[in-house]
């Protein structure tokens, strides 16, 4: 792939991907209470295609441990680049913000922060448990990196207890060398498999559209349905910038339909499956 491409090599989106920008009165005002608060969320940082929906409807991915990621996987638009150090008054604020936006149900990801010694993984404990001291009762959700196959990071956030650990999966195995050099696809499996062994509800999602075949995406639902993944979602690549990977294909909504139908099958309990699905897509309506 060049460093940047010409117009002319872009796909042109189809219709049931375009998306009106976020206006609303409402997204306006969670905008607001996040900017004020010094908090950083997924929607913004990987300028995710829901975010009006979502901040219309008053809910919000949170993003942990600064907005700076250790990775550099050839499809995201989080930044790259030197770390800043941990906020300690962040989990502060993200009280403060749940109280505000009257959440029910949190996400709480993160970025890849491999400087660390557990990956993070006792900031997000910590974080989950400092929620339960408050009595809020908001469900909780983690996105959680592969803390490098450290298995023992894993087992601080699963003593933490929150309602759903999500890892994505990201993309195709055949494709993992190339999108995610600093990840590992079987790492990422055993991790799933360890989470689904506990007592803590699993999720996973994937990207689909970088030159993956149909039968990529079936084997990787079916390595997903083999190590017991709960819960599901399927959502469509869209090319941040020039500088990231081209998308090679559109997939039009029925073909969506027709993976939602087979990771059924397969025995997934909840799965979103569609164009503008996210991993925290309709989260809440899982429970």
């Amino acid at each position: 792939m060049n460093e940047r491409q010409s117009a002319k090599q872009i796909l042109r989106k189809p219709d049931w991907l375009k998306v009106r920008p976020p206006f609303s009165h409402e997204c306006r005002k969670i905008k607001s209470i996040l900017n004020g608060l010094q908090l950083h969320t997924v929607c913004q940082e990987a300028a995710c295609p829901n975010m009006a929906e979502c901040f219309a409807s008053g809910t919000a991915t949170f993003l942990i441990m600064g907005n700076i990621c250790t990775r550099d996987c050839l499809y995201c638009n989080v930044e790259h680049g030197q770390l800043l150090a941990i906020d300690k008054n962040e989990i502060n604020h993200l009280i403060d913000a749940v109280r505000k936006m009257k959440l029910e149900y949190v996400v709480i990801t993160s970025v890849t922060r491999d400087d660390l010694p557990d990956g993070g993984a006792q900031i997000f404990a910590d974080y989950i448990n400092r929620l339960r001291e408050e009595n809020l009762t908001c469900k909780v959700e983690v996105l959680i990196p592969d803390f490098q196959g450290n298995s023992e990071a894993l087992e601080k956030v699963l003593q933490a207890s929150p309602d759903v650990i999500n890892h994505n999966i990201e993309v195709v195995k055949a494709m993992y060398a190339r999108l995610r050099p600093q990840g590992n696809y079987d790492v990422s499996l055993k991790l799933l498999k360890n989470i689904s062994s506990s007592s803590v509800i699993s999720k996973s999602g994937f990207m689909i559209g970088f030159g993956e075949s149909r039968e990529d995406i079936l084997q990787l639902i079916d390595d997903l349905a083999s190590v017991s993944c709960a819960r599901l979602t399927i959502g469509q690549y869209q090319q941040p910038t020039l500088k990231h990977w081209p998308v090679a294909k559109y997939y039009h909504p029925d073909e969506f339909a027709e993976f939602k139908k087979i990771a059924y099958q397969k025995g997934f309990q909840y799965v979103e499956s569609g164009p503008l699905v996210r991993s925290s897509y309709h989260a809440a309506k899982a429970r």
